[in-house]
């Protein structure tokens, strides 16, 4: 039983946030004084949604916090999410986002787990820039060693995430195309979203996909290649065809039209899209003793209603109900 909503979307794709704490305070995303707000399950819990899921049609996992790396027994879970089985018979798809810190430690035994790939959020490619949004001292050559380890590992493409703000990170955007090419990863630059503590979102703060292309001309030409209709990320490869570049656009080019995916967030909530104003309760029904088949009946009705397309920049615009650090990135 495939999921779908009532717009005729197949929705394949599973965000899991493990955790809410963060060992990182990047200034966009946290104020430096709220640390985490939700709890954390047992990992047992997540298993369990995450094989409803699975059994509905869900391909794809992605593990998210917070920092997920902060959970201890996160490779136990990841072999556990392994020994999962799609509807077609396959392992599901088990993907990774973290700041990297921790990652190169830890990069082999998670694809030894059965981990396919890994993205590393990182918005600066020069030490003291990276110290001073992430407020922590000494992580780029940490967060290097990590991306590196993954590579080493296999857990390919490696994909780094920048989020782009005018008047803080912009000047970076030629030398992430350089470091692409020489590390041999993928990076995706992100339009700033409003999903921060502070809400200090605008308009005039978000550096748009027409103006990464136009600013990394300056360093080499892109050209666009062809991208999965569900794909969040446009795809560009230089014109020396070294290197790959994303960018993710759902400020000035949404893409809630094709959107797959559904979150989890770290305390058990339901929630359709990154602008939902309201969760849904999945754990609160397992810990009344929900059968199997109840919590199917559920989460095939909250995902029928899931919202069209998020409404950034209009008119009354309602932020949603979570931060981004508090939904899971």
């Amino acid at each position: 039983m495939p999921l779908t909503d009532n717009f005729g979307r197949s929705i394949h794709d599973l965000r899991i946030s493990i955790t809410d704490r963060c060992n990182y305070k990047c200034v966009y995303c946290r104020t430096g004084t709220n640390g985490a707000a939700y709890a954390e399950l047992p990992f047992e819990d997540y298993l369990r949604m995450a094989r409803i899921l699975v059994g509905l049609g869900i391909t794809k996992i992605r593990l998210t916090g917070g920092e997920p790396l902060l959970r201890k027994g996160i490779v136990e879970f990841v072999r556990d999410l392994a020994r999962l089985r799609t509807a077609a018979g396959k392992k599901p798809e088990i993907a990774l986002t973290t700041n990297g810190h921790l990652l190169a430690e830890i990069a082999q035994p998670l694809k030894d787990a059965g981990l396919d790939r890994v993205t590393v959020s990182m918005d600066a490619v020069d030490a003291e820039r990276f110290a001073r949004i992430t407020r922590v001292p000494n992580g780029y050559e940490s967060v290097l060693a990590g991306v590196r380890a993954s590579r080493q590992a296999g857990l390919d493409p490696v994909k780094i995430n920048c989020v782009l703000l005018r008047g803080f990170n912009e000047d970076q955007i030629a030398n992430f195309g350089k470091f692409a090419r020489e590390e041999r990863v993928v990076v995706r630059f992100i339009e700033f979203m409003p999903l921060e503590e502070d809400r200090v979102w605008t308009p005039e703060i978000v550096v748009t996909l027409d103006e990464i292309v136009s600013r990394m001309a300056e360093y080499l030409p892109l050209e666009e290649i062809a991208h999965e209709r569900s794909e969040t990320a446009r795809r560009y490869r230089f014109s020396d065809g070294v290197g790959e570049i994303g960018i993710i656009a759902p400020v000035s080019h949404p893409f809630c039209g094709h959107c797959s995916r559904i979150r989890i967030t770290s305390d058990g909530k339901l929630r359709t899209c990154l602008f939902s104003v309201w969760d849904h309760d999945l754990h609160e029904l397992m810990r009344r003793g929900a059968t199997d088949e109840k919590l199917i009946e559920f989460i095939v009705k909250v995902v029928e209603k899931k919202e069209e397309r998020h409404h950034i920049g209009e008119p009354g615009f309602v932020p949603a109900s979570r931060t981004m650090v508090h939904i899971g990135g």
